[in-house]
């Protein structure tokens, strides 16, 4: 039915997680979750209630007074939502742990293309507005709002950013570009932002016309400021400085795969867990100013850390040429598909591809019981891991099977072993799967699949924890 993975008789030893009361941080960060909706819709109905108050409902009798007032709300809350998706993913550790890096960039999509409309709309609305509701008199206003109006040509030149952002950020364009060049690109976000603060300042007086306004604002655009500074800028230079991060050797772990064994000092006061990943520039010539995501492929130990990626850009294909003593930049450790995330004492595994690389760390992190943990690892061509896999199978008693094949039919994920009933062919392997809970990595199409079929045979939707390389 399946294979087992051979199973060496020795291996180093490695550290393994203690044990952690289960769900207690589940618990505390679905109380984040819960509060971080309810600070988000209270934001979006104070900006309302101030619009209300500032005559905007009695503005709309007018034809162009209505549209000036419709613009003047959709600007705000447009602001609100552009300030919203900078913290989003500004690192924030509570909203880090809560939601996990997934989460918060599907949150992020879902917010800034909401914003980037109202700000559409905002735009539109507030030009025929002055034009007196006339599309022929429109150019002109637009050209005297922009050449006369305190900060309004920054909010252009800001607006401009923000458009190349969300147009690159559009599925079918995020295809034909490499990770690096978008990554690049959606940084000019932060400058669209930037420029769009004095236009607010100098020509929205719903943001100065009372002192619980400007205080809102002002204490917004500051924890958007400062989140970025403390979290994205600082934190991650003040980690690189202190640990020292140098590369001691690279190994191959198939034709296009390969891991990169890093040491440091004081690694042990890394925050890291097994699961997470790093953003990491390598600083051996050109292109170590971009950064690029690695799974940890190992249980961090205190003493060393390993990233393991395929060759699929630019900055993965670099990590086979990498010469030992490559000094490191990294941003985090970041991610949730961790044991921060577990409520049950057993676990399900499931990788596909080179998405094994955290579930393997996961499968020598966890504290687990003998029997307790199944990992199922699906490839087109050779395992990734198996020997360590094996060797995890034989001395903590890890369930460890490999699903090998390419897919037989659209939609399936086990491959060819899964047959033609793949929840009948999970309920053989894993029985009691919807008494577990299942981290699961791999490319967003089969994660996708695995969701639907977990769902489908019983495995609660807060039980299935996912990472996906989609960017």
């Amino acid at each position: 039915m399946t294979t087992l993975l051979n199973r060496p008789a020795t291996a180093p030893a490695r550290h393994r997680s203690a044990r952690r009361p289960l769900g207690r941080d589940a618990a505390l960060d679905r109380g984040v979750r819960s509060l971080g909706g309810l600070v988000l819709w209270a934001g979006l109905l104070l900006v309302t209630y101030w619009w209300v108050t500032g005559g905007g409902v009695t503005d709309l009798d007018g034809w162009a007074s209505g549209l000036t007032s419709v613009g003047r709300l959709t600007g705000l809350w447009s602001a609100d939502l552009l300030l919203v998706q900078v913290l989003l993913m500004a690192r924030l550790p509570p909203l880090e742990h809560a939601f996990g890096s997934d989460r918060l960039a599907k949150a992020h999509r879902v917010v800034g293309f909401l914003s980037f409309d109202l700000m559409v709309a905002h735009v539109v609305t507030i030009v025929l507005g002055y034009a007196d509701g006339s599309w022929l008199a429109a150019p002109r206003t637009a050209w005297e709002l922009v050449t006369a109006y305190a900060g309004v040509l920054l909010a252009l030149g800001g607006t401009v950013c923000l458009v190349m952002v969300v147009v690159t950020s559009v599925r079918r364009a995020r295809r034909r570009l490499r990770y690096e060049s978008w990554h690049l690109l959606h940084l000019y976000a932060y400058l669209g932002v930037g420029l769009a603060l004095p236009h607010q300042l100098w020509t929205g007086q719903e943001l100065l016309s009372s002192p619980g306004r400007t205080l809102f604002w002002w204490s917004l655009w500051g924890a958007a400021a400062g989140a970025v500074l403390v979290w994205r800028l600082l934190l991650p230079l003040a980690r690189s400085l202190r640990h020292g991060l140098v590369v001691t050797s690279v190994a191959r772990e198939s034709s296009d795969v390969v891991s990169v064994y890093l040491t440091g000092r004081r690694l042990d006061r890394l925050p890291a867990r097994a699961g997470q990943f790093l953003h990491v520039r390598f600083l051996d010539g050109p292109g170590w100013t971009r950064s690029n995501p690695f799974s940890l492929s190992a249980a961090p130990d205190g003493r060393s850390l390993r990233l393991t990626a395929k060759a699929l850009g630019d900055g993965s294909a670099r990590l086979a040429r990498l010469r030992p003593g490559t000094r490191v930049l990294f941003e985090g450790p970041y991610g949730r598909l961790t044991d921060r995330a577990r409520t049950r004492p057993r676990v399900l595994l499931m990788g596909a591809g080179v998405g094994i690389t955290p579930v393997r760390a996961l499968a020598e992190g966890l504290a687990y019981d003998p029997g307790d943990a199944v990992l199922l690892q699906r490839c087109t061509s050779e395992p990734l891991f198996a020997a360590e896999l094996g060797v995890l199978a034989q001395e903590r008693g890890l369930t460890a099977w490999t699903l090998p094949g390419r897919r037989t039919r659209p939609g399936s994920v086990l491959g060819p072993l899964g047959g033609g009933d793949e929840r009948a062919a999970l309920l053989l392997w894993v029985p009691d799967v919807a008494d577990r809970d299942v981290f699961l990595c791999g490319p967003t199409v089969w994660t996708d699949g695995v969701e639907d079929l977990l769902l489908a045979v019983g495995v609660p939707a807060d039980r299935i924890h996912t990472e996906s390389f989609e960017w």
